[in-house]
């Protein structure tokens, strides 16, 4: 049994114990306001390893999870309900997926530093066709991709790219940028990122929350959701303040207004009060490559996490790359929003 603190230093949990598909951790938050009992939250391996599993997008529609694998140039479907994984490959590697609103089988893509509207009918190994080139970005930075991409509160598009990555793990430093589709135009709002990740709005808090992944830190923006700007940058969770390993990657904001964050390199999530730079839990996954995490199930009270299974500083084995179920959390997610073409 282990003991989180807020305020103190991460601690790791006890090794998990596996039960069939279903991976249960025994730990305990105590909050010097309240104590909760997370012996009910459970994890679980939903779908086999990818390569670079990214991007989760929850289609209440359709009551399905969208996700991509990056090195594997692939979109992919999960049905819960069901069980079924279906996927498909585009021409190069993918960033994200985000359904284009009032369709189902049309989404927009992040291909290499490409944005695209995709048709896909969401069957395993049926073809996508490229039905519209949005724009292309980075043309001074060639071999720049774009990463993580979501729709705000009013579906425009937000997305970011990453530097070129060589060697893996690293990454041209300060040559990536943060884009808004304004159409028919991508409009530059940040510049002199390296790996841009982790994107969530606050409309109660009037905020946008943004990852630079390799500057271990949280930024938080004031958003204006009339015109989709954003100003004043602050930081607001410090990783190496904070003591915790690995860096930040993708995340998502809850109804209370807490941050979920992926921890690449780091085997967990992190839930973070943004306004007051808590650490308020820390959610063990059982894969090193934490990537990113979005809420969904009929009830948004779902936590659906994606990993990665790269071999950069050793062998990545299964459960590594899967994409896993968390529930029990006590909480619920805002619906994700759809691409407004």
């Amino acid at each position: 049994m282990n003991y989180l603190i807020e305020n103190e230093v991460l601690c790791v949990t006890e090794c998990p114990f596996i039960r069939g598909r279903y991976i249960l951790f025994t730990s305990i938050v105590v909050n010097p306001r309240r104590l909760l009992n997370m012996s009910s939250v459970k994890v679980v391996k939903v779908t086999e390893p990818l390569v670079l599993g990214e991007g989760p997008h929850w289609d209440a529609a359709q009551q399905a999870l969208f996700f991509v694998d990056i090195k594997g140039h692939s979109i992919h479907k999960y049905k819960p309900a069901t069980g079924e994984h279906s996927s498909t490959k585009l021409g190069g590697a993918v960033g994200f997926i985000v359904p284009v609103e009032g369709t189902s089988d049309q989404f927009v893509v992040g291909v290499e530093r490409q944005f695209q509207i995709v048709q896909w009918d969401g069957s395993d190994g049926g073809a996508a066709r490229v039905l519209r080139t949005l724009g292309e970005v980075d043309p001074e930075a060639p071999s720049n991709r774009i990463n993580d991409g979501k729709a705000d509160p009013r579906g425009r598009l937000f997305a970011g790219t990453i530097g070129a990555e060589d060697i893996p793990g690293q990454f041209a430093m300060n040559k990536a940028s943060l884009f808004r589709w304004d159409g028919p135009n991508m409009k530059k709002l940040v510049q002199g990122v390296t790996v841009s990740n982790g994107l969530a709005w606050d409309l109660k808090e009037k905020a946008f929350y943004y990852t630079d992944s390799l500057e271990y830190n949280i930024r938080r923006y004031d958003y204006n959701v009339e015109t989709g700007e954003i100003s004043n940058m602050s930081y607001v969770f410090d990783f190496k303040k904070n003591n915790v390993a690995g860096v930040p990657d993708g995340s998502t904001i809850d109804t209370d207004g807490n941050l979920w964050v992926a921890v690449f390199g780091g085997s967990c999530v992190l839930n973070v009060d943004p306004r007051t730079g808590k650490l308020l839990r820390k959610i063990p996954i059982p894969a090193l490559q934490v990537t990113s995490a979005t809420f969904g199930g009929p009830n948004l009270d779902t936590l659906y996490v994606t990993s990665a299974s790269m071999n950069i500083s050793g062998e990545q084995l299964p459960p590594c790359g899967a994409t896993f179920e968390v529930t029990g959390l006590g909480v619920k997610g805002h619906p994700n929003l759809n691409f407004k073409l």
